[in-house]
């Protein structure tokens, strides 16, 4: 069985000059979980000005790389450094650089739309051939020119009646509107009570010769040059700075992080105190490079949890650090999403591993999606895909995809198709029964899930077989609970309870009598022993447990109620392992369901080959069933797996759950 790594409480003294070489090393190796009292809150006055202007840096760097159109990373990377008078240099010419790009493309884009529109309203002015300076000396005649939106054009027309002409000069918008000396009023109310925009007009203005057109257009064509020329500008600054960009943007993360760390951990103004803990196998290597990192100057002490007063009374919880290989390593955030063992108790994480995949495989036993699932693990393991993100999947993934897999090649199904491996069967089948002289016909699949006519007795043994996996659970669970107890020298809970000693014999016991009752055996005057003492035992568990320690039984609330809750706990005790036990009978009825499933798409699919286009719709339903399957009953099962490791297993002994180990790092996984 496997504990959690071991842990030492270490606290460092550091001299200020070598605060950001050490934070740097921890928070890149992620090997220290800091005391609570070591962090205290504060703000971190002394380098507020320094946390400001890497901040301002990093808002400048974000904007250089959101005009270049690319993201930058939101944590360190592996070979990130701290930055320094170099990084803020470079940092500064590149994002002058790019910003001032971004500054020049913006004055362009500002300069094209300004040519673009006086060009527009030139072509609509050359419509017009009296000089305005002499309309406008005109004394019996009004002129508008402006913008009106074309729908409110008739309006206009209606509300003004005869006392005004419109004229539209192109089809934006832009309008002549002209009228008597008299109707001057109301020609400026309607237009300013339908939102019309008024368009200055030169002095002399009689219309626009075609050479200022055509310059006008040059212009145009001028600037969109220029625009394209920084465009291709842009491109190569992408291609040319970006790397840099990136790089600069995780060191700066980096000193961010370092300088809000130094804000809040304890000290003087010239020395800091870190403390916190380390797995033990660490803390040699830790102490080595600490020594040469400050050339000395680093004073370490080194602590056993057993040292800590409150460690030993419960009140302060080591955290917990577990230390598996590949495959178990990849359930662990199963475990945790459910609570961190206490430090000092047995990690169960094996189990876990082993009981997941296994009771996966049972309920979904078939050789080709069980192949997709492998696949999706594969895939979701490599990190340079897009599917990196689940990279956490990937090892459940594979473990479940081989044990479906396994479980589809003895039921001989592969994408539900129930034919395709029978010969292969039948031909490794037939070679073992030669080598062991057996005569006959091979089988065509080693398991029959799906009732055979008039025979179900081997569907009750796949049945009875679940069950048996349940009362393996189920006691290891106990067992699990019983060494945790006795290691936390609780001894009550771990003889006495109905998780410890003596639930589990009875537990035991009483599997025992039913599996003679099962093959017609008797029940014997010393069964009822093996059933009695331990119920006794968590009868009087209480009241035993004072008489071994010393102390004189005390019935507080009187014997009645003693009785009460002496049956209370043995009806508890025996519900609480009927429906452990019993729920595992799941785990047979969805290997059922799943095969009834697989029965009915196959079935489904060999009948539309009868139909015209029989093949295309029988390799349709085919994809399809197997999608839904994958995906929906995939899905089912999963869910059913962690509820019985939930309920069945971890209940038994997460009665108290612990402090995951969470060390200072710079990035989620460690850099």
């Amino acid at each position: 069985m496997i504990r959690p790594q071991k842990m030492k409480h270490l606290e460092m003294t550091v001299h200020i000059r070598d605060i950001d070489s050490v934070i740097e090393y921890l928070g890149r190796r992620g090997l220290m979980h800091f005391s609570d009292d070591t962090l205290i809150e504060k703000t971190g006055e002394l380098n507020a000005g320094q946390i400001s202007h890497i901040q301002e840096n990093l808002n400048r760097l974000h904007s250089a790389a959101l005009y270049l159109g690319f993201s930058l990373p939101e944590e360190c990377e592996e070979d990130t450094m701290l930055p320094a008078d170099a990084e803020d240099r470079l940092s500064d010419t590149l994002v002058t650089a790019i910003l001032g790009l971004s500054a020049k493309e913006k004055e362009q884009e500002e300069e094209k739309k300004k040519l673009q529109e006086t060009l527009g309203e030139a072509r609509s002015f050359s419509k017009i051939n009296a000089p305005f300076s002499e309309l406008e000396q005109l004394s019996y005649l009004t002129l508008r020119v402006g913008r009106l939106d074309p729908k409110r054009r008739e309006e206009l027309r209606e509300n003004l009646a005869d006392r005004a002409v419109i004229i539209p000069l192109d089809d934006s918008g832009r309008i002549l509107a002209a009228a008597s000396r008299k109707g001057r009023f109301a020609l400026d109310s309607a237009l300013k009570k339908l939102s019309f925009t008024p368009i200055a007009i030169p002095k002399d203005y009689t219309g626009i010769p075609t050479d200022i057109l055509d310059r006008l257009a040059e212009k145009i064509a001028e600037v969109e040059r220029d625009l394209k020329a920084i465009a291709e500008k842009k491109k190569a600054f992408k291609e040319e700075y970006g790397p840099s960009l990136k790089k600069l943007t995780a060191s700066y993360l980096m000193a961010r992080a370092v300088e809000e760390l130094k804000g809040r951990l304890r000290g003087t103004q010239d020395v800091f105190v870190i403390g916190g803990w380390v797995p033990a196998d660490e803390v040699a290597a830790l102490v080595e490079e600490m020594d040469r990192r400050t050339e000395g100057r680093a004073a370490i002490r080194s602590y056993d949890p057993e040292e800590f007063q409150d460690v030993r009374e419960g009140k302060k919880k080591v955290p917990v650090s577990l230390k598996h290989g590949a495959f178990v390593r990849g359930f662990e955030p199963l475990v945790f999403s459910y609570g961190a063992p206490l430090y000092g108790t047995l990690d169960p994480t094996l189990f876990v591993a082993f009981f997941f995949t296994l009771l996966f495989g049972i309920m979904f036993g078939d050789a080709g999606q069980g192949l997709v699932l492998f696949l999706a693990g594969f895939v979701a393991g490599k990190a340079n895909t897009i599917f990196g993100a689940y990279g956490h999947f990937a090892t459940p993934l594979k473990a479940v995809g081989i044990s479906s897999m396994i479980m589809g090649l003895l039921n001989g199904v592969f994408f539900t198709n129930e034919e395709i491996l029978v010969k292969p069967t039948q031909a490794v089948l037939g070679f073992f029964m030669n080598l062991a002289g057996i005569a006959g016909e091979a089988p065509e699949r080693i398991l029959h899930l799906m009732p055979e006519k008039g025979n179900v007795t081997k569907l009750f043994y796949f049945f009875g077989f679940t069950v048996a996996v349940g009362v393996f659970l189920n006691s290891i669970g106990l067992i699990v609970n019983i060494v945790n107890q006795w290691s936390l020298k609780k001894y009550e809970k771990a003889f006495f309870a109905k998780t410890g000693l003596a639930g589990l014999m009875l537990f035991w016991y009483a599997i025992f009598i039913a599996i003679r009752l099962i093959l017609g055996n008797a029940i014997f005057w010393y069964d009822c022993l093996g059933i009695f003492i331990p119920g006794g035992i968590l009868f009087f568990g209480p009241a035993i447990w004072r008489l071994i320690s010393g102390e004189r039984p005390v019935l507080e609330h009187g014997f009645l109620v003693f009785v009460i809750e002496g049956f209370v706990e043995i009806l508890e005790t025996v519900s609480t392992y009927i429906s452990n036990t019993v729920s595992f009978l799941r785990v047979g009825a969805f290997a059922l369901s799943h095969a009834v499933l697989s029965f009915i798409v196959f079935t489904l699919s060999e009948k539309v080959m009868e139909f015209p286009l029989g093949s295309a719709f029988s390799l349709l339903i085919m994809i399809l069933g197997n999608a839904i399957i994958i995906l929906l009953e995939g899905m089912i099962v999963t869910i059913q797996v962690i509820r019985l490791q939930y309920y069945e297993f971890f209940s038994k002994f997460f009665t108290e759950t612990g402090v995951a180990f969470a060390p200072f790092r710079f990035t989620k996984k460690g850099v």
